[in-house]
């Protein structure tokens, strides 16, 4: 009976001991579960948080960016306005003209008027005679003297005249070509700028949209992450109520937690990843580089200390502050530049030379070449950049003007 007793209570402590090593082992499985799971979204985390870092940079060069073109829309309209004023002037100019031209008209008309007189008058004391015919008709000496005298006045008058009306003619003509001249170019240079600050205006647009569009992935990264937080939270909840089930059954005793958590810890900690010409003509061209991404036009930027530390240049403005750079000393203005050095032809080209483009008005505007058909220069669409000379734009408005700077 006691051989019994004894096998029968050996039997139940070996199936006990078999039911708590079976969920004990099931307990730490569900722990490994949650701990790789909890890695996982750990390294997820980690992932976002990268992410939501690199929004934040792009964000920060964005709003530099936004700062310096609407830096730009400012500066173009003040030069908008100055070419308006400048064109007001002009326009009082050509009225003023048209009221000194309609009196030279009148001198003219009337000089005309005097002439066919004279010659009605010449008419009527010679005939159709000729100038000798004139003089030896007198019958007497006195009268060969006036005769003589007569036709001597009428003639120098009649030069004086024709003289005046050709100088006055002349006169009219320059006055109004020059006007005509100066009107032109000052109409073409506000369309340009016009252009160009609808250009601004298009990249401001771009440039808000892409600020927004970051502003969503940031605002999608966050959700992101505050969803995985609290993923891992509920998982560390779970994996504390496990451990605490297995410490009850064990007495307080959880076989390779410890070495659990540990390695949770390490696999965490281990997602994350770690950071990963020459002379003075190459001087001018590497210059302006740094500028490439984070500068912007402005129609005559780029000659003072304040345009040349934010990024602010035109095409002669950057030209002229890129040879400045190597330690030479050129123009500023695009008609300036079209007379500097010597000027050379397209095919015996060379980088730090020149090129001219035919926009608003002939060479209206410049870069410096760089080589393999390619020029650095201050684009109204780009601000500095490097650009292709058989671009269609480009290359459609290119006269063939080179320039090398001596």
């Amino acid at each position: 009976m006691k051989k019994k007793i004894a096998t029968m209570t050996t039997v139940a402590v070996v199936g006990l001991t078999s039911a708590f090593f079976s969920n004990t082992a099931h307990a730490e499985k569900s722990v490994q579960q949650i701990q790789d799971e909890r890695s996982d979204i750990k390294a997820n985390l980690s992932d976002a948080e990268s992410k939501i870092a690199d929004v934040l940079v792009e964000l920060e060069d964005l709003n530099a960016k936004i700062a310096r073109v609407d830096d730009a829309l400012v500066e173009n309209k003040k030069q908008m306005e100055k070419t308006e004023d400048k064109i007001k002037s002009t326009k009082k100019e050509v009225n003023k003209l048209e009221v000194e031209i309609e009196k030279l008209e009148d001198k003219i008309a009337e000089r005309y008027e005097i002439m066919k007189d004279r010659i009605v008058a010449y008419q009527k004391n010679g005939g159709d005679i000729k100038y000798l015919e004139v003089l030896f008709g007198s019958k007497s000496f006195g009268d060969f003297i006036t005769r003589a005298s007569a036709v001597s006045t009428i003639s120098e008058a009649d030069a004086d005249l024709m003289e005046q009306q050709e100088e006055d003619k002349k006169a009219v003509e320059e006055k109004q070509d020059s006007v005509k001249e100066k009107l032109a170019e000052l109409t073409d240079m506000k369309s340009e700028q016009e252009a160009i600050q609808d250009t601004i205006l298009e990249q401001k647009e771009q440039n808000e949209a892409a600020k927004q569009e970051l502003k969503d992935k940031e605002a999608e990264l966050k959700e992101m992450k505050s969803h995985l937080q609290s993923k891992d939270s509920n998982l560390a909840a779970l994996e504390a109520d496990i451990r605490q089930s297995m410490e009850s059954n064990n007495n307080g005793t959880v076989v390779g937690s410890s070495s659990n958590v540990t390695a949770a810890v390490t696999n965490s900690n281990s997602s994350k990843a770690a950071p990963a010409p020459s002379g003075n003509v190459g001087a001018a061209i590497n210059a302006g580089y740094k500028y490439i991404g984070n500068s912007v036009y402005v129609f005559g930027a780029g000659r003072t200390a304040s345009d040349i530390r934010n990024g602010r240049f035109d095409c002669s403005g950057f030209v002229s502050w890129a040879y400045s750079q190597a330690g030479k000393s050129i123009p500023a203005t695009t008609s300036a530049l079209s007379g500097t050095g010597t000027k050379v032809s397209y095919s015996n080209i060379q980088p730090g030379d020149l090129v001219f483009f035919n926009t608003y008005k002939t060479n209206g505007h410049v870069g410096i070449y760089v080589g393999g058909g390619k020029f650095i220069g201050s684009q109204s669409s780009t601000g500095v950049d490097v650009v292709s000379m058989s671009n269609p734009y480009w290359s459609s408005h290119f006269s063939g003007h080179v320039r090398r700077v001596k």
